[in-house]
């Protein structure tokens, strides 16, 4: 994971961002945001102006992007998606929505049901995005321990033997 931050932060132009983008890598996806400088306007409006640089970077750099996302893509074999972080408004244009219900059994599509009955979602596939989300709303503490102890072990692995 270190080495495809490393990757973009060595690709990406010098002129984008405000520092080094953040870049959140699982297995199917590789999303880059950015910093770039929100506009000096007031508090009250700051948000949309916020959203409209955001919308602006977006336009301005598309083919660049494209060409950086299908060099990244051919490297490491994982989609490339990117976003913005503009003030208080953070974006991310396109990213994967990739498919997992299929892996649930009857009582958790029962649970993702009632949602959806009682208005909490839309569908099944919202449904399930609000329980993660709300998951790690209550559990982040637990959530980053668990990614803190797989760094550890990650860093054994790579410190034992080659095989």
């Amino acid at each position: 994971m270190d080495d495809i931050a490393a990757w973009f932060a060595g690709r990406l132009p010098g002129d984008w961002f405000e520092g080094s983008p953040e870049v959140t890598v699982d297995r199917e996806e590789i999303v880059v945001v950015g910093t770039v400088p929100a506009p000096d306007v007031e508090a009250a409006v700051l948000e949309q102006a916020a959203a409209g640089r955001a919308e602006r970077f977006r336009e301005e750099t598309r083919a660049a992007r494209m060409r950086i996302a299908d060099e990244a893509e051919a490297r490491f074999g994982r989609k490339v998606a990117w976003g913005v972080r503009c003030g208080p408004v953070r974006t991310v244009f396109t990213n994967l929505a990739v498919p997992v219900m299929t892996r649930l059994r009857q009582p958790e599509r029962r649970l993702l049901d009632t949602l959806v009955e009682a208005g909490v979602a839309r569908s099944r596939s919202e449904a399930l995005a609000w329980s993660v989300r709300l998951v790690a709303q209550h559990q982040g503490d637990w959530v980053q321990q668990l990614r803190d102890s797989l760094g550890a072990v990650r860093a054994a692995r790579a410190a034992g033997p080659q095989v």
